[in-house]
């Protein structure tokens, strides 16, 4: 991915974009300042992504009250819960691969789970998938968390262990119920899966390929404490602050270390994908993962796939405004989707969140407790509205169509549906079908293998399904089989 700037102006949104973000960082800071002050927290730091673009980046507040150190905006903070989306990607990652399915029973990877306390039908129903959306029915903590102290297991091989001493709560795919549990042993099944340890998986797939140099599972020797701040307690009954207790290890339900820089980085990637019709990452993993059989030039993950985890699985409230996809929570805000994760351990608090139809997003990150989802939304719309109806950069051309596509370019006809007609066209740079009889109504296409075969895209006013070209013998193409009909090409007559 490319660096971009990493304060200041947007650049993948054009001039104006970054005036207007340059402009709007007063008030900005002034609501980051106001969210630190309103939660009595000792500091935060907080960053908005257009595009592949950090175009404001801020601190406030105090990394650690002790010695009095200013926030420094690029510091490491725990993101606890944010770790799922990258133990989420490394699942797709290696499903991707062929080296597990979604589908399959947990049990099949982690054997001891045959001795889990299933009372509502076999321990296979608790699967990967379910797992990945906090709908397995496992709970919520592994046994005997008390995060008061913290009291807190988080070796998947202890757990295990313990199989037999753990009921599933409630029937498989039934209804919401948030699992760090669950993410515990996910991690476990990447490592058995891969042939790698969960920590050095994640390092060599994701983190090196996207530039992620800050981000890592600690604290430890690779995160001096002058870069990292320190974690406070709850308030009590006054304005003292402690510090938290230490946090016992924990890994793929909540382990990860980041700062404001390196997880735009992270928001950058997945709004990649819908720019991109074929892969997300610019950048590739290559044979990085020590160990492991690694897929040669491999992507971080296909783009399909990333959207794949954005798509909301079940409704998580009786309001119809949450969603769970794979390991992303969608939340519904007036006329926007935004796509998200917050996460929470004693000393620190964290949320990401993103629309990828603008292309914005929003970190926040807290050495205390507060309410930093909230923050993040509003700042990520205020930035949605400083970046919409804007016109194009002077003097950018429009992209051609690529050679590929012209032949396939055309006006298609379907006589039995009244005289309709699709138009094939090469439109804001993707293949895409339009009907004249139906204003707004937009299909893109998106490329197999199969040069004459193409996939409905995700967000198209059409079911998805397959879109294959049929070619004369001399190689022209004379029709269109697309929404279970077969369309004729209709060709200019000439004299």
């Amino acid at each position: 991915m490319p660096g971009g700037r990493r304060r200041g102006s947007a650049t993948i949104t054009g001039m104006d974009t970054a005036g207007r973000i340059t402009a709007a960082a007063p008030e900005l800071a002034a609501r980051l300042a106001s969210f630190v002050a309103r939660e009595r927290l000792p500091g935060a730091a907080a960053g908005v992504v257009c595009g592949d673009d950090l175009a404001w980046l801020a601190g406030t507040g105090f990394a650690d009250l002790a010695t009095g150190k200013a926030t420094d905006p690029a510091m490491r903070y725990g993101i606890a819960s944010i770790t799922k989306t990258f133990t989420g990607t490394a699942i797709m990652r290696l499903r991707d691969a062929g080296r597990l399915g979604l589908d399959d029973p947990a049990v099949a990877w982690l054997p001891e789970l045959g001795a889990l306390v299933s009372p509502f039908g076999p321990v296979e129903s608790v699967t990967i998938r379910r797992m990945l959306s906090h709908e397995s029915g496992l709970p919520a903590e592994p046994p005997g968390t008390d995060w008061s102290v913290p009291a807190y297991q988080g070796a998947p091989v202890l757990t295990l262990g313990q199989a037999g001493q753990i009921r599933v709560q409630f029937p498989p795919h039934a209804r919401h119920g948030y699992s760090d549990l669950a993410y515990q042993w996910l991690g476990e099944i990447v490592t058995r899966a891969s042939g790698t340890p969960y920590p050095e998986y994640v390092r060599g797939a994701i983190l090196d390929p996207l530039g992620m140099t800050a981000t890592g599972f600690g604290p430890g020797p690779a995160f001096p404490p002058d870069q990292c701040a320190t974690g406070y307690d709850w308030r009590g009954l006054s304005d003292d602050l402690d510090p938290a207790p230490p946090m016992p290890p924990v890994w793929a339900e909540g382990g990860l270390w980041s700062c404001v820089p390196d997880l735009a980085r992270w928001v950058s990637f997945q709004l990649r994908a819908y720019r991109e019709p074929a892969v997300a990452g610019a950048v590739t993993a290559g044979a990085a993962v020590p160990g492991a059989a690694a897929v040669p030039d491999a992507p971080v993950l296909d783009a399909a796939s990333v959207r794949e985890m954005h798509k909301p699985r079940y409704l998580a409230d009786d309001q119809w405004t949450e969603a769970w996809g794979i390991s992303w929570c969608g939340t519904r805000r007036e006329d926007v989707t935004w796509i998200g994760h917050s996460g929470g351990i004693p000393g620190f608090t964290s949320t990401i969140c993103f629309d990828p139809a603008a292309r914005v997003g929003a970190v926040v990150l807290a050495n205390g407790t507060g309410g930093g989802v909230a923050l993040g939304l509003e700042l990520a719309a205020a930035a949605r509205d400083l970046t919409r109806d804007l016109p194009p950069a002077p003097g950018t051309p429009p992209a051609p169509a690529p050679e590929r596509y012209r032949p396939l370019l055309g006006v298609y006809a379907r006589a039995s549906l009244g005289g309709w007609l699709l138009r094939l066209e090469w439109r804001d740079g993707k293949l895409t079908f339009t009907a004249g009889e139906a204003p707004g109504w937009q299909v893109v296409l998106t490329p197999t293998p199969d040069p004459d075969r193409f996939a409905v895209a995700d967000g198209s006013t059409a079911p998805g399904g397959s879109v294959t070209f049929r070619r004369s013998a001399g190689g022209r193409v004379v029709s269109v089989f697309f929404l279970d009909f077969t369309w004729v090409r209709l060709d200019r007559v000439t004299a």
